[in-house]
């Protein structure tokens, strides 16, 4: 956990300030626990436990938590038999103890608001988690747990009953903290975010010192050429011999001395300061930047424990080793990361790792070892999570590639390993015969794949077989800084981070070939698609090119495109601001930010830019990029087709063109929502059930937007019932057309009746 400043902490109230100590000394706890599991006698791990557990007791004292006081009472004087050597700490006591910690940290994490209530309704198992520890703790020779107040301001106890199961806490629940540190911590995080875009926007006044020292030094040189004159105009005047006019001349050579001086060291004076300011506003931006980075700890303290808990119900040994801790990551990247790591150690435990008694069988020591660590490479911050389990058989994936038709028999026979361990991030695919409540390995790798790439990150996975498994991600250092490929497109600026970019080059016209209206060339002996970039931001017709194309290659696998673009800017560090949620999601852009010159640009999405691309090759309406003329609008009536069903919308587009109509497909909610805000539209036809926003949801919006709302909407949906209609046509739409119902001259007829014929 991130504390604040000795300045900041008068924003914070007493509770406030417990919490975060009881969260730094229940970790304390928990590590000292697992490491004295590990190594039984660790002397040191007793002394900090006991130091933890009185500080806890101390400061709970204070704000009147008298459950809290008791808990680390019972807790301490455990640790100190354990330190004369009277108690061993067996892992059914850890356990026990453990157990004492969470429910310190639940009870922390309570609000003054509703505190008693929650006490009194969780009296029972309170009392049997006080029941535990004090029976841990009561040895001969140690005084007895002092009876519990009656009049504990925090505590409406009912007598004590069985169960010593921690209880679970209400809202906030685990991982989160009260609204005052919840609201504290959110205007902290705003004030850094305010404080990145001044420093970013000092760093861009600085680069604009350029242009202004270029000038002077155009203006230098005209200058140089001016006093030449002068000094050739007096050399014609001494030669000519008029007394009257050479004295003239030579007054005019001295006065003009000093301004050639004047500017020579003043441009010197201006550099000097130029370099000053950009050394400064480059100093801002980073220390900025450190004060948004935690170390890699934080987000990974209680992954040992859950390691230990789970390992244990699953009657395996396995020890969760962390390297790296100290790496320094952007506390934004941090908090979404965790939840990726946490589901693959799960998977690892669950799937990778063998029994104790597999592991001797196969010659394995029957303590399994996981091993997270995380450091900074080639500018990236790179996190690997590695097992020495029984690794994920390849052939098994091969089989069931085949059995789920996902590849023929010969295709997937020729699949190197890296391509097959690519099929775990599909959803659904799962080796694992039986689900159960952790999965099995790749079910739920598709979350892990979709959550690390937006951060602009990367997941690659290697196995052994009988040996391990191992998943290595890459991700940037801080979501603040993006270094980026800066293009231009119809004369705008627009950036692609970095990471998402393959390759950039120069392409002769030559080169260009054409399959079924498909543009392609041969790059490392595989042909790559060519696409306007452009006509996939609906920008126009790309500008001719007199000679090479600049094209950026982006995209994996067989989502790997060339993107023709009118020219590479170069490379910039750019500060990323998000776009105004006014606008909503804008299809194809990530984020905005500002060149060093101060000009806006967009930041482009790029996953969303492959469904985009995608989405022109399936039309097959892609410009000629060797004639970028833009092709005529049909004037037919043209109608957008909303659905995720590939099949549905193939159907759906099918029957519409035969009957002549000009037909444009989104695959989802928002995809349909920029389309239809961008293009001319004489009907909207819509699935209901669709993911990112569902056809009601844009049925609704269309109805609200001044432009849209006279545009007809039908909807056609699986759902039939009175209701489901009812729902549909109170949100706006025009009809209402069931699949089940579904045929070719219902749709037909229905579209005539909104619209009339193709042709108008």
């Amino acid at each position: 956990m991130s504390h604040p400043d000795a300045d900041d902490l008068s924003q914070f109230s007493m509770r406030d300030l417990f919490r975060m100590e009881a969260e730094g000394q229940t970790q304390i706890l928990t590590d000292g626990l697992l490491a004295l599991e590990r190594r039984a006698g660790d002397a040191g791990a007793v002394e900090a436990m006991m130091r933890a557990a009185h500080s806890i007791k101390g400061a709970a004292a204070i704000v009147g938590l008298d459950v809290v006081v008791q808990l680390a009472h019972g807790m301490e004087d455990g640790f100190i038999a354990a330190q004369r050597g009277a108690l061993k700490l067996t892992p059914e006591r850890v356990d026990v103890l453990l157990g004492g910690v969470d429910l310190i940290v639940q009870l922390a994490r309570l609000d003054d608001d509703g505190a008693d209530a929650w006490l009194g309704a969780n009296a029972a198992q309170i009392e049997g988690t006080l029941s535990a520890i004090a029976g841990i703790a009561a040895l001969p020779e140690l005084p007895p747990l002092p009876p519990l107040p009656k009049a504990a301001p925090l505590l409406n106890v009912a007598p004590a009953g069985a169960g010593a199961a921690p209880p679970q806490a209400p809202p906030p629940a685990a991982g989160e903290t009260a609204p005052g540190a919840r609201a504290a911590s959110k205007a902290q995080a705003q004030n850094y975010d305010r404080l990145l875009s001044l420093a970013s926007e000092a760093r861009i006044n600085a680069h604009q010192m350029h242009p202004f020292i270029q000038a002077l030094q155009r203006f230098k040189r005209n200058q140089s050429g001016l006093f030449s004159a002068l000094e050739q105009l007096h050399e014609a005047i001494v030669r000519g011999g008029d007394a009257a006019l050479q004295e003239k001349s030579l007054l005019a050579l001295h006065k003009a001395a000093p301004l050639k001086q004047f500017m020579v060291e003043h441009i010197a004076d201006v550099e000097g300061y130029e370099r000053r300011l950009l050394g400064v506003s480059q100093d801002m931006v980073d220390e900025v930047l450190a004060l948004r980075m935690r170390p890699f700890r934080d987000g990974v303290q209680a992954f040992p424990r859950m390691v230990r808990d789970l390992a244990r119900g699953l009657g395996k040994e396995v020890l969760l080793t962390i390297a790296g801790e100290d790496t320094l990551v952007d506390r934004d990247i941090l908090a979404r990361i965790e939840s990726p790591l946490n589901h693959m150690l799960r998977n690892a435990l669950d799937h990778g790792m063998e029994t104790p008694a597999e592991r001797l069988a196969a010659g394995k020591p029957a303590l399994g070892t996981l091993r997270l660590e995380a450091r900074h490479r080639a500018g990236m911050l790179s996190v690997e999570i590695s097992d020495d389990g029984r690794g994920v058989d390849l052939e098994k994936i091969r089989r069931s590639v085949v059995e789920r038709n996902m590849a023929s028999a010969a295709m997937a026979a020729a699949l190197a390993p890296a391509e097959l361990l690519e099929f775990l991030f599909l959803p659904a695919f799962s080796l694992k015969a039986a689900a159960d409540q952790l999965s099995g390995r790749g079910v739920g790798l598709d979350i892990v794949h979709e959550t690390i790439r937006q951060q602009n990150g990367t997941v690659r996975l290697e196995s052994e077989l009988g040996r391990g498994f191992r998943a290595c991600l890459t991700l940037p250092l801080t979501q603040s800084i993006v270094r980026a490929l800066v293009l231009e497109v119809q004369g705008e600026a627009y950036a692609i981070p970095i990471v998402k970019v393959e390759k950039v080059l120069r392409l002769a016209q030559s080169a260009i070939h054409t399959l079924e209206n498909k543009q392609f060339f041969t790059l490392g002996g595989e042909h790559l698609g060519l696409v306007s970039a452009a006509q996939v931001l609906e920008l126009g017709a790309l500008r001719a090119a007199a000679g090479e194309l600049a094209v950026v290659v982006i995209g994996t696998g067989a989502r790997r495109y060339a993107l023709v673009v009118d020219a590479i800017l170069g490379e910039q560090s750019l500060a990323v601001q998000a776009l105004e949620p006014i606008f909503g999601k804008m299809r194809d852009i990530a984020a905005a930010a500002l060149l060093d010159d101060g000009a806006p640009v967009l930041i482009l999405d790029v996953p969303d830019l492959l469904l985009s691309i995608d989405k022109l090759l399936h039309e097959g309406g892609l410009q000629s990029l060797a004639r970028p003329e833009q092709r005529e609008r049909r004037k037919a009536k043209r109608i957008l087709v909303v659905d995720d069903s590939l099949t549905v919308r193939e159907m759906e587009r099918k029957l519409l063109q035969a009957r002549g109509f000009a037909v444009d497909i989104a695959i989802d909610g928002i995809d349909g929502w920029n389309a239809v805000r961008s293009g001319d539209y004489d009907l909207v036809i819509t699935d209901v059930d669709m993911p990112r926003m569902d056809g009601i949801e844009l049925v609704g919006l269309m109805k609200r937007d001044m432009q849209l709302h006279g545009v007809p909407v039908m909807i056609v949906s699986y759902k039939d019932r009175p209701e489901d209609r009812a729902r549909g046509l109170a949100a706006g739409a025009d009809y209402y057309l069931t699949k089940g119902s579904f045929h070719d001259a219902t749709l037909l007829d229905a579209v005539a009746d909104l619209i009339g014929e193709a042709l108008p």
